[in-house]
């Protein structure tokens, strides 16, 4: 209401100007100047102050003064009065932005995890404190200089130009080798073509996972020997005719268990002997569709034809990879479909071209998994029903075993279920992999 007052009075006042240069104008051209003149002369005072105003307001503006009342009257005031309105808007904004910048650097110097910023050339912008412990970046020293100036390393050179940040790699510091780094870069800016670089201490995490690691490969090395003696003893006695009749039921399920035993070192051992290495050796074209009719040959063995098994296979459709380890992870997602699944269910294998590559898909219409298992399904030993997946011979480490053979293949495994509907467990692998004559795979 206010602010209507004003401009109402602003205007009010350009109207007395505007009537004082009518009046002057009739008064000159009375006297005897013509109307030009008269004109003239009556204007030019009023000239001359818009143009004061004018080259005050560029001054003002020039040198940052902030447009503090009284303003001048007229529409000139309203013009003073809405750039200091903007100004004051700017002053708050420009605060709330060092507010936060302030609150974002104080974050970042207390993260231990090392953030830098590289521009789009990967020249360093910015870098926190923890970046000089773990990268040997140092503030402002080092600020303008190529990233990989400091930090030599071929595999991160490779991973910077190849822009690759759905996962991150690991590298040793030259300054510092006694730690390993997690390193992440994404993009990061308004235009993306920014870099933020996170480099994280794993260096406790590496060695226990090595631990880990070693301890379960030696253990099932060192078990495998004397079970393997278990089982052929057992064997022997119950195979032999001085053993009574009422000695086979308990030799018969000491052999099954020492059987199972057998199942999970071997399959602890394969689990190693993948964690050993980031990517598959031994890269051949595999014929998965041949592969896949033998594995369901044994698959209908073992489910004593019980089960129904519709194949969809493009016989055209080859993988560059390693045939043993496509082999295990195909077998285990097939028999898995047969183990825990009810008798008489339908399996359906696909293995076919789509838009991200090659698809190899086992489908059930079994009882489905419920919701909140199934990010966990691909954990060592993990069970959705531990009582049943022990009767069917199950060891918990077959889709272990399929997520890291997938990965050393740089393939995408997902899991769909539903209750009562069944379940589905796909397997992406890049187009780059595979073989095929028509256009998508080349």
């Amino acid at each position: 209401m206010i602010t209507h007052r004003i401009q109402q009075t602003h205007w009010f006042f350009e109207l007395i100007l505007i009537g004082a240069i009518v009046l002057v104008t009739a008064l000159l051209y009375l006297i005897g100047f013509t109307v030009a003149t008269a004109v003239l002369f009556a204007l030019l005072p009023y000239l001359i102050r818009h143009l004061l105003l004018l080259g005050q307001l560029t001054r003002l503006i020039r040198q940052h003064h902030r447009l503090i009342p009284p303003f001048p009257l007229g529409l000139w005031g309203d013009i003073y009065r809405a750039i200091a309105h903007y100004q004051q808007r700017a002053r708050k904004g420009r605060k709330r932005q060092l507010r936060f910048s302030r609150r974002f650097r104080e974050a970042a110097h207390s993260l231990p995890d090392a953030l830098i910023v590289l521009d789009k050339v990967k020249r360093i912008e910015w870098a926190n404190p923890a970046a000089a412990a773990l990268m040997g970046i140092l503030m402002p020293a080092d600020q303008g200089r190529y990233f990989t100036d400091i930090v030599h390393s071929l595999p991160l050179r490779n991973y910077l130009l190849n822009g690759d940040d759905t996962r991150p790699i690991e590298l040793i510091p030259e300054h510092n080798q006694s730690l390993i780094l997690s390193v992440r870069v994404t993009p990061f800016g308004e235009r993306r073509k920014q870099c933020l670089v996170v480099g994280r201490d794993i260096t406790k995490v590496f060695h226990l996972n090595l631990i880990h690691r070693d301890f379960v490969a030696n253990a099932s090395h060192e078990l495998r020997t004397p079970l393997t003696v278990i089982a052929g003893f057992l064997e022997n006695l119950s195979e032999s005719t001085l053993t009574p009749d009422s000695h086979q039921r308990p030799l018969n399920l000491m052999r099954n268990q020492a059987e199972r035993m057998q199942t999970i070192i071997e399959d602890l051992l394969t689990l190693s002997r993948l964690e050993l290495e980031e990517h598959a050796s031994e890269m051949t074209t595999v014929a998965v569709a041949d592969e896949v009719e033998l594995i369901v040959i044994e698959a209908r063995a073992l489910s004593g034809d019980q089960h129904l098994f519709v194949l969809n296979l493009d016989t055209q459709l080859e993988l560059i990879g390693n045939q043993r380890e496509l082999h295990s992870a195909l077998s285990n997602l097939i028999f898995n479909a047969v183990k825990h699944t009810p008798l008489h269910t339908v399996i359906t294998i696909n293995w076919h071209e789509d838009e991200q590559g090659a698809c190899f898909r086992v489908t059930d219409n079994g009882p489905g998994i419920a919701a909140e298992h199934l990010p966990r399904l691909s954990e060592r030993f993990y069970r959705v029903d531990k009582a049943r997946s022990r009767a069917s011979g199950g060891t918990g480490l077959g889709l272990a075993i399929v997520k890291h053979i997938l990965h050393r293949h740089e393939a995408q495994f997902s899991i769909a279920s539903e209750l009562g509907v069944g379940s589905s467990f796909t397997c992406h692998f890049p187009a780059v992999s595979c073989l095929h004559h028509s256009p998508t795979c080349q």
